[in-house]
Order: structure tokens, then sequence, then C-alpha cells
């Protein structure tokens, strides 16, 4: 299979859902609630009806799995994992941190992906086994080798009626050890960000498989490490997922764990 064409088509979907995104921010016809926290917006809808028509375009045959539509299964063993909007509550109250984030895997094996932000025009993008981009230029984690010098980010999930003590423990945990922590609200930039080396660590639980597919791809291919917070490889499916410029993991992952360093 060419993972260049595939590659290419990716991001050709990704700026097509990108136009609608930046056609319908500020103007949203309707706001809906999937649960407490957790929005849904028109343009979420519309973005994801585009994405989709231009992959089925060229792979009619391929699965897809996108937040919004659920699984299409299709007659081969790949599929495309499509988050049209990450960051759905940012761009409903108009705040710039959002992005398309679209994977392509094999099995569990994820081998391209690409995450764009509509606003800044950031286009992060992988090839297994080809190193990661920014805008065409490669791009490499960040050199911090302690959690001192580290700024790291996290984020939370939608649904907080249970584990919600473990979450904050792990946050104050980190809050003392780090230099810094923000919570910008898209786990797709956020890995970008790590693997762009603006955060050396970023963690998050009960993620959902298009919310880090494409993302955790880029963090590897940048050098850096991702597990889920016992060290286990993520896939494809990850609900959990750490990642780090790979010198700070252990010692993070000890904080995720509960241990002091």
């Amino acid at each position: 299979m060419e993972l260049d064409h595939i590659l290419r088509i990716a991001v050709r979907a990704a700026y097509a859902g990108a136009e609608v995104l930046r056609s319908r921010w500020k103007h949203l016809s309707s706001i809906d609630q999937k649960g407490p926290n957790d929005l849904v917006t028109d343009a979420d809808i519309a973005a994801e009806k585009v994405i989709i028509r231009k992959i089925q375009s060229v792979y009619p045959q391929h699965g897809i799995v996108a937040e919004e539509s659920g699984t299409q299964p299709g007659s081969s063993e790949v599929r495309w994992l499509v988050d049209p909007l990450d960051g759905t509550v940012n761009y409903a109250h108009q705040v710039p941190f959002f992005a398309v984030s679209i994977a392509f895997a094999r099995g569990d094996d994820v081998l391209a992906g690409v995450v764009l932000n509509p606003v800044s025009g950031e286009l992060f993008s992988a090839q297994a086994g080809r190193g990661a981009l920014l805008n065409g230029e490669p791009i490499h984690v960040s050199p911090e080798a302690s959690i001192s010098d580290s700024l790291l980010a996290t984020g939370f999930p939608y649904e907080r009626s249970h584990g919600f003590e473990a979450m904050a423990e792990r946050l104050l945990r980190c809050l003392k050890e780090a230099r810094g922590i923000r919570r910008f609200g898209s786990a797709a930039l956020d890995l970008c960000f790590v693997a762009c080396g603006r955060f050396a660590g970023y963690w998050e639980d009960r993620l959902q498989p298009w919310d880090t597919a494409a993302g955790a791809l880029i963090v590897r291919e940048a050098g850096g490490v991702t597990s889920d917070f016992s060290n286990q490889p993520v896939g494809s499916d990850a609900r959990q997922i750490l990642a780090t410029n790979g010198r700070i993991h252990a010692d993070l992952l000890e904080l995720m764990r509960g241990g002091t360093r």
C-alpha cells in the first residue's frame, strides 16, 4: 500500500474539513450536548461528512471510525480514524485551539496521521518510519531530561462521575514536580506539541481512539515515547495515553502510578 498517497488523501480531507470549521466558526446554528460537558455542533457533523466523502471517493473499500457517525466497516483490513473537530468546547466558546485529526491504521498499527489547526494553519503529519513534519519541515521532541525543567500538558475527561480523585491526585503530583502544566483542551494538538518540543510530556485518561491515533504516531515519529499509565504500548484503540520526549518518561510514569521521585 502506498502510504505517500494515503497521507496526501488524509491531508486533502483535513483541509476540506478545516474549511467547513472556519466557515462556521462564530456562526454556529446549533450546539447540542452528548453529555454534561461533551458538546457537538453543526460544524462537527458537517466537517465529518466532508472528510468521509473525500476519503471514500478514493478508498470506498476502507473502513472508517468517526466520532459523530460511528463505525462504517469496510471490505479491507484497514481503517481511518476521524475526529472532525477535536476541541469542540473550545470551538463553541470561540477559543482558537482545536483541530481536525485523521489517522490511517492497519489492524492496531497506525501507519499515517495528520492533525491540522484550522486557525493557525499548522499541519502536523507523519508516516510510520518516515519521521514527523510540521508544515513540511521535520520536527523533534524536546531535550529536557528532568521533570523540574519540563512544561507538561494534560486533559480532563468529560465523564467525571468516577475516577475524579485519581485524576486530581495525578495532577497534584505532577504540578509539584514540573516547571508548569497546561490544559488547552485538544488531545490531538497536545500530542503534536510534544512532538515539536513545546511540551516535554502530556497525559490523559478516558480518551477515544480518534483523539489520539494520529497525534501518538506523530510523537513517536518525532523521537518521543507513548504508552499507557502502566507502560504498555498504545495502538489505534488507545483510551489512555502518556506521551513524552522519552527522557522523562520513566519519571512521569512513576508520578502516574502514585510514586514520588
